[in-house]
């Protein structure tokens, strides 16, 4: 065996936790957790903390002998990104407002320039001057500075008055996403009156002198919605709307047009929507959209009417409807359900309706024209679609100015960098505005990405999204593969690009995504049947589209390692227990893998608002269901491949106590001798450490892991 190879036998024995017997029953059925005793909600625990720290250590020393390889690595992948860039600036008003990186520099700078004065009409084609005869920028807010003070700084909001006089953003210092929302002068940084504490990052300018936000109660529970008047003090904001049943949190969001806010009330499978009118925010809340069980509702605002994107159970892909703001229970259809595609989005213009629709798993944009504000709405017809080059890609919304007749959207594939574009309505034509450079000799057409549909076991066909490098792939079973999964909540995994993953797809990788149900891929049913009891089929089409791509000579069992974060965490918990044969190594990053006990247990934090995605185990049928896929409540003594499993001590999202319990009851059971390894980050949340190149280091420190399980070090070397 070589030294490089990952097994126990030349390393210090593994970290043992201390079982402490808590039994816990329900519908005469009895479980005991050994380790329930890590749970302590207040992090402060001393054996609990010191056997965190016992697990990173053990883990330091496992990878103590790669350590300069993966120094290397993160070299490298550091070396493909352009330190000092800038983004696509956009236009709002006046301004031409961007973000800047700078060399060596962790965090980001919030930067504006004035618009020319020969740019006063906006175009395409428009670029922002930089050169010494161009308007000055101006550094509105520098998060390195900001950030000297804390090990982690995150700032989740930033929002321009209408005015652009002025900034609120929402600052986070821990990773446990509770904010202070500061609101400064944008030309001076002054700041205008006291932070607001303890709040969202969810807020809104309601006009030029007030905020409307969000805060929590004690499960972090999206609740309440305030209206702040500036100078004011906070214990003086007016309370607009308590949502009392806990299925369900509050959102927040502007209408493109900036005339009005809606405060949306939301479970799993049901949203009704209010609105504030900024003109008059003393009005305080109105109806739009009544509660009613089973209809979710997204609105937005144009000229005389709202716009209204309805999904019901006889409805489910959604359609869009209109109604005059003086009279709105008299809907018009504008965009009918349709069974084949999805409307995901839809975005106003003061011309324009452009819808974010799905079709055959692939994200599509058509532009609609409306006709003049103040005529009638009816049927629209005759949209445009936005060509993209790419048989697999990403799309996602950008925000686009109101009043002009340019589209804003960010592309990306999985061999094509994140790219800006902006789309001419009028014109029908896409101009690149920015793409995400990647240094280091990069050549797109290297690459070749395909879909692939792989048969599950009763007979849905499940899309996956494929690369590779074509000059290193052998597509015989011997190259490496990794496959990734989520599965969950009716999110895209839409196959986007990474430039850290390079350094495995140019070592001969081949990446893979499996569009599993649960996601909301191929439209909503595709999420409804992998959940509740039937969330199973997330893990069972994981495992056909692993079966699939080992057939098919993408890879083989000895050559396949997977990964998954969060609920794609649940899933490699879960297929890990089902079949551990079909992988060599696994990767499950914050993973929600004690499904039961959490879901059992109403005070922790997310627990209320998921009964309608997992299933409420306090009735049997669930309790059961539940049972047989939860990951800590499966493991067996059985062989496992290599493991490597992540924590955040803060997290809000996923207990730390979850993976924590799942290592430790994995570490008493199990009969191989692979690495399992757990790293604990004790400064971070849900989405780990906050400055950029701390993140690549984490990506430089998992691939090094799976290098490893593969045997493929020595290579790495060469």
């Amino acid at each position: 065996m070589s030294s490089q190879q990952l097994s126990q036998s030349q390393s210090p024995p593994p970290p043992v936790a201390k079982k402490v017997e808590h039994k816990m029953e329900m519908f005469g059925d009895v479980r005991n957790d050994n380790y329930y005793w890590l749970r302590d909600d207040s992090r402060t625990n001393p054996e609990m903390l010191s056997y965190l720290k016992e697990e990173n250590g053990y883990t330091d020393s496992i990878m103590s002998g790669t350590k300069k390889l993966e120094e290397q690595l993160f070299a490298e992948i550091k070396g493909r990104i352009k330190e000092d860039d800038v983004s696509a600036p956009l236009r709002k008003g006046p301004y031409y407002y961007y973000t800047k990186t700078l060399e060596g520099k962790e965090y980001v700078q919030y930067c504006r320039r004035l618009v020319p004065e020969n740019q006063k009409l906006p175009s395409v084609y428009d670029t922002m001057p930089t050169g010494p005869e161009a308007p000055q920028e101006h550094v509105i807010l520098d998060e390195n500075i900001k950030a000297q003070q804390h090990g982690y700084y995150s700032i989740a909001s930033f929002k321009v008055s209408p005015n652009n006089k002025l900034v609120a953003y929402a600052e986070d210092t821990k990773g446990n996403e509770i904010y202070t929302v500061y609101v400064i002068d944008a030309e001076t940084q002054a700041p205008i009156g006291k932070p607001l504490v303890g709040v969202t990052s969810n807020l809104e300018w309601a006009g030029d002198n007030a905020l409307v936000y969000i805060t929590m109660d004690e499960i972090l529970r999206p609740d309440k919605a305030w209206l702040h008047v500036l100078g004011e003090d906070q214990s003086k904001d007016t309370c607009l709307y308590v949502e009392k049943d806990d299925m369900f949190s509050l959102d927040l969001q502007a209408s493109e047009s900036k005339k009005y806010l809606f405060v949306a009330s939301e479970s799993k499978n049901t949203r009704f929507n209010f609105y504030l009118d900024v003109s008059k925010p003393e009005e305080g809340l109105k109806v739009l959209t009544p509660r009613v069980d089973g209809i979710d509702t997204t609105v937005s605002h144009r000229g005389d009417h709202f716009f209204i994107q309805r999904r019901s159970d006889q409805f489910f892909n959604s359609e869009v409807v209109a109604c005059p703001v003086d009279n709105t229970s008299s809907t018009t259809v504008l965009l009918p359900h349709r069974e084949s595609v999805k409307i995901q989005q839809i975005q106003l213009f003061s011309d324009n309706l452009v819808s974010y629709e799905r079709e055959d798993g692939l994200p599509k944009i058509i532009v609609y024209h409306l006709p003049p504000i103040g005529e009638p709405l009816r049927s629209l017809q005759d949209g445009q679609a936005v060509s993209f080059v790419d048989p697999v890609y990403s799309v996602d919304y950008s925000e686009s100015e109101f009043s002009s007749s340019i589209l804003r959207f960010s592309y990306s594939s999985l061999k094509t960098p994140s790219s800006v574009y902006d789309y001419d309505m009028k014109a029908g034509i896409s101009v690149l505005k920015k793409i995400d450079p990647v240094l280091g000799g990069f050549d797109s057409t290297r690459y070749m990405t395909e879909r692939r549909w792989a048969p599950a076991s009763d007979g849905t066909l499940i899309p996956i999204s494929i690369v590779y490098r074509k000059d290193l792939v052998k597509l015989d079973g011997s190259d490496p593969l990794l496959l990734y999964g989520y599965g969950s909540y009716e999110i895209c995994v839409d196959p986007g690009f990474r430039s850290s993953r390079l350094s495995l797809l140019d070592r001969g990788f081949v990446y893979a995504i499996a569009h599993i149900r649960g996601g909301g891929e191929m439209g909503r049913p595709w999420y409804e049947n992998g959940k509740l009891l039937k969330k199973k089929n997330t893990f069972t089409d994981f495992i056909a589209c692993a079966e699939y791509l080992i057939e098919n000579k993408f890879g083989s069992k000895e050559r396949l390692c997977i990964e998954g974060r969060s609920a794609g965490g649940l899933l490699i918990g879960a297929v890990l227990n089902m079949r551990p044969d079909l992988f060599k190594a696994a990767v499950a990053g914050v993973p929600f893998v004690d499904v039961l006990t959490t879901m059992l247990d109403p005070t922790i934090p997310l627990t209320t608002s998921e009964w309608e995605e997992w299933g409420d185990p306090r009735k049997e049928e669930f309790y059961f269901y539940m049972k047989s896929y939860s990951p800590v409540d499966n493991v067996k003594a059985q062989n496992y491949p290599h493991i490597l499993v992540t924590a955040g001590l803060n997290d809000p999202r996923v207990m730390y106590s979850e993976p924590a319990k799942f290592v430790a009851k994995l570490r008493d059971m199990k009969t191989d001798d692979n690495i399992l390894l757990f790293k604990c980050e004790l400064g971070a949340g849900h989405f780990s450490k906050s400055g950029r190149f701390e993140k690549l280091q984490e990506d430089a420190f998992t691939y090094i892991f799976v290098l490893k399980a593969l045997n493929m070090t020595n290579e790495f070397k060469s």
